[in-house]
């Protein structure tokens, strides 16, 4: 098996938007049978009105959803502490990533590439970042 994939956001709005480039990133993924995570988090923020989101439903169903509970929650919080910045879901995305990164390579699939640079440096992980 290839390496897992981590989305985030700005990766739900495109395959959301029915981007070809990454529908085929994960068509491809999910037939290979790759391990896909996305943050809930994410999630919340590309969600807007389940009825007329029939792609980002689609998308979905080949994700695992890692919820952002109390361990997660404070991780990401803390991340941002150390690496001063303030947004708790790239947090959670770049500690999803590192999570999977300890077994094998990661790969995120991000609208914010610097950002999610940053957090993985902060943490010391070496993830694949691919922009969306």
């Amino acid at each position: 098996m290839t390496a897992p994939l981590v989305l985030d956001t700005g990766a739900l709005i495109a395959l959301d938007r029915n981007d070809r480039q990454m529908w085929a990133v994960l068509r491809v993924a999910a037939n290979e049978g790759r391990l896909i995570q996305v943050p809930t988090g994410a999630i919340a923020q590309a969600w807007r009105d389940g009825s007329r989101q029939a792609l980002l439903s689609r998308a979905l169903r080949h994700c695992d959803e890692i919820a952002l509970d109390g361990v997660l929650a404070r991780a990401a919080g803390l991340l941002c502490g150390r690496a001063g910045t303030v947004d708790v879901i790239d947090a959670s995305v770049a500690l999803t990533a590192s999570t999977l990164a300890r077994s094998s390579d990661a790969v995120v699939f991000t609208s914010d590439p610097s950002d999610i640079a940053h957090l993985a440096d902060t943490l010391g992980a070496k993830i694949q970042i691919e922009r969306v």
